[in-house]
């Protein structure tokens, strides 16, 4: 009986590194440059010295700079640079695999053949079956009876099929007999289909935008074009007909010169031939009979000079305060809004919807040293509530020196400081200069580790000086000094309790107490200029009360044995000042009361368990009630379900419900409701009810909504790799 002992070779060629061929990404000049030895592992192994010809049989492992081949029998002819593995060939790089009964490389000609291959690429998570899939050049593949798809398992719920398949890397491929299959059975057939076989960005279309709503805009499509200008460029024609409204032409050019210099410009415009008449909220009503050019632009701009100076613009321009509220449900600034990823091309920082306020430019000029920094900005405001925007300040420019708190030469003081030029600019109205200096000294004090009081002065001049002809004979220039005194004083009080509840092991409890006196002189500011705001005297007492409860919580993840985490289950926050100029008051009319204290606010966060979650923001008003409410409960389990509602009132000003139910009605199907109220008015704002079926590669789902009076049904298919629809 002879023994099974595991040979190990180490092979100083080139040749194994190359049986992955281009289907991994890998090419022959990176493997020969690499010069890096193969190691082969073997039951058995021979080598003709005559031929120069390797032979491994029985459990072969070939590794070679993070490349992997399993086989059955190996051979490796090192004259002539052909290898050929058989048996169970599995060659592994990374997450990408390519298997089959048997492959054939040829390594000075970059060519090769895989015998009943399976190919599976992970960054899309693409499967290539093919009795034959051969490399016929160095970027030129044939394959016979080629199968391809995203899903998993052996009957795949769809996969695109054909009798043999052409295709060049970076450029385009042909599907001969092309059949669109699902679960094998032919749904769609066609004897010829062309694709792009990109690697790489490459120009092309990308997938259209279909919808429809009754009212509104009826029949809406956009086709958008891809123009990859080159590596470091690239553009974006958004192609839109809206059926009530025209014509939308939009473009966006993007641009990365590394980390130093990259930005993203966009801009649209519509001829709007939609005749529109509201007289129910003004200023901001209409009445449009005719055409009306519309149009919108956006440009993001930074330059890194140091990791702490560089210079950033952000210009935001709209035709029309009307222009997010018609075309809200589809637009370049609700798509591209800043998500938490830091993609620097998706920077936009706010929502294009009929909720927007205001619309601000800026470009600034920033430059940080270690306790201090210096911002220079320009930024222009569009005032959306406003009937004309010529009386919303703008400021020409803003500078702004700012000191961290710090200490103050080797003395126990902290100091900090903050200065600021700006010239406010608008074309109805007070404008002009105006300076403001405000620097503040500290001197935080531990009493035995127990608690801290901190005393702190603050020094504030403001300059200012008009320039424009209103007011003839009023003050056109002056100067205003303030000081604040202040006396803060807080502690911290804990306990451990041992808890020994379900999975909770300790609780810890936390009282933080905070108290604070704040005095601010009463000074004349009769005569300042509009355009600065005035300080209030101030003589007032603040406190606050922070209850905290922590839970040290037992994971009982099988594979984290012994770990623990912490949950912040309760947070409540309570706070309030009194005003003690005000509850000394003479009462000079009958039945004035005195008020002095202010708004209590009530902040609460209770998280029991990871799948519930409550939060409350409130403000009580001692002598009239609760002044705003807002309260926040989210529901979730293990399969996904979702049960969200919330509350918001504000007095005179809004009392709204919504509710947002997500309901998993099996593993694949899951169903959403969506409603928002405005309980005040007595109107529905919106609703949406939604179903969608998702499986591993394929998702198919419709909503319907009403929103304003307008009926909107979307459809939503997904073929997971290949696109959205």
């Amino acid at each position: 009986m002879i023994s099974k002992l595991k040979n190990k070779l180490v092979v100083t060629c080139f040749a194994f590194g190359m049986l992955l061929f281009s289907y991994m990404k890998v090419s022959a000049e990176e493997f020969i440059e690499e010069k890096k030895p193969i190691e082969i592992e073997a039951d058995r192994m021979d080598y003709d010295y005559s031929l120069d010809k390797y032979h491994a049989q029985g459990q072969v492992i070939i590794t070679h700079s993070g490349l992997v081949l399993n086989a059955d029998d190996v051979e490796l002819d090192n004259k002539n640079k052909i290898a050929i593995a058989r048996g169970n060939v599995f060659l592994k790089m990374g997450e990408d695999y390519l298997k089959g009964d048997k492959i054939v490389f040829d390594i000075v000609n970059k060519t090769g053949v895989a015998y009943k291959g399976h190919a599976f690429y992970a960054r899309n998570h693409f499967y290539v079956r093919g009795d034959k899939i051969e490399k016929t050049g160095e970027d030129t593949y044939f394959i016979e009876q080629p199968r391809a798809t995203t899903c998993e398992g052996e009957s795949p719920d769809w996969e695109i099929a054909g009798s043999e398949m052409k295709v060049t890397i970076d450029g385009y491929g042909l599907v001969k007999n092309a059949r669109f299959q699902t679960k094998g059975m032919p749904v769609l057939y066609a004897p010829f289909v062309p694709f792009p076989a990109k690697t790489t960005r490459q120009s092309g279309f990308l997938m259209p935008y279909i919808s429809y709503s009754r009212k509104k805009d009826g029949i809406d499509i956009e086709l958008p074009f891809f123009w990859a200008i080159s590596p470091q460029m690239d553009a974006t024609f958004f192609q839109r007909y809206i059926e009530k409204r025209g014509y939308k032409q939009g473009a966006e050019f993007r641009y990365y010169l590394g980390e130093q210099s990259f930005g993203t410009f966009y801009g649209d415009f519509l001829e709007d031939r939609k005749e529109i008449i509201e007289d129910y909220h003004p200023p901001t009503s209409r009445d449009w009979e005719g055409k009306h050019n519309r149009w919108s632009y956006y440009l993001n701009h930074q330059t890194n000079f140091a990791p702490d100076f560089y210079v950033r613009t952000d210009l935001r321009k709209v035709s029309d305060k009307w222009y997010f509220k018609d075309l809200p449900e589809h637009n370049y600034y609700q798509d591209n809004f800043a998500g938490d990823d830091g993609d620097m091309f998706q920077q936009i920082p706010f929502q294009g919807k009929e909720s927007m306020r205001y619309l601000e430019s800026t470009a600034r000029l920033y430059k940080g040293w270690s306790n201090y920094n210096l911002l220079g900005m320009v930024s222009y405001t569009d005032d959306f509530a406003t009937a004309e925007n010529s009386s919303t300040f703008q400021k020409y420019p803003e500078i702004m020196l700012t000191g961290i708190r710090q200490p103050f030469l080797k003395t126990p003081l902290y100091y900090e400081l903050t200065s600021t030029y700006d010239y406010f600019y608008r074309g109805e109205g007070q404008k002009g200069h105006y300076f403001d200096f405000n620097p503040s000294v500290s001197l935080p004090m531990d009493i035995a580790g127990f608690a801290r009081i901190t005393p702190q002065f603050s020094f504030r001049e403001t300059l200012w000086s008009r320039d424009d002809e209103i007011g003839f004979g009023k003050k056109r220039s002056g100067e205003r000094t303030i000081y604040t005194a202040s006396l803060t004083a807080n502690t911290q009080l804990s306990r451990i309790f041992d808890a020994n509840i379900l999975s909770w092991e300790k609780i810890r409890h936390e009282i933080k107490p905070e108290v604070g006196y704040f005095y601010t002189p009463d000074v004349e500011q009769d005569d300042i200029t509009d355009y600065i705001l005035p300080i209030d005297k101030q003589n007032e007492i603040a406190w606050a009360l922070t209850n905290t409860l922590v839970a040290r919580v037992k994971d009982k993840d099988k594979d984290k044995e012994g770990a623990h985490y912490y949950l912040e289950f309760l947070r409540l926050k309570i706070f309030q000042t009194y005003d003690i100029n005000e509850a000394k008051r003479s009462l000079e009319v009958e039945g004035d009361k005195r008020r002095p204290f202010a708004n209590m606010g009530v902040e609460l966060d209770f998280r029991p368990h990871k799948y519930v979650f409550f939060r409350a923001r409130n403000k009580y008003n001692m002598y009239s009630g609760w002044k705003e409410e807002s309260y926040d409960l989210r529901l979730t389990d293990w399969r996904g379900d979702m049960l969200r509602v919330g509350y918001r009132y504000k007095t005179d000003d809004i009392e709204q419900v919504y509710l947002n139910i997500r309901a998993k009605i099996t593993s694949n199907i899951s169903a959403t409701y969506l409603l928002s109220r405005d309980v005040m008015n007595s109107r529905t704002v919106g609703s949406t009810v939604g179903v969608l079926y998702k499986s591993q590669c394929w998702s198919l789902g419709v909503d319907y909504s009403e929103i304003d009076g307008d009926s909107r049904f979307i459809f939503k298919f997904e073929l997971t790799g290949l696109g959205t629809l």
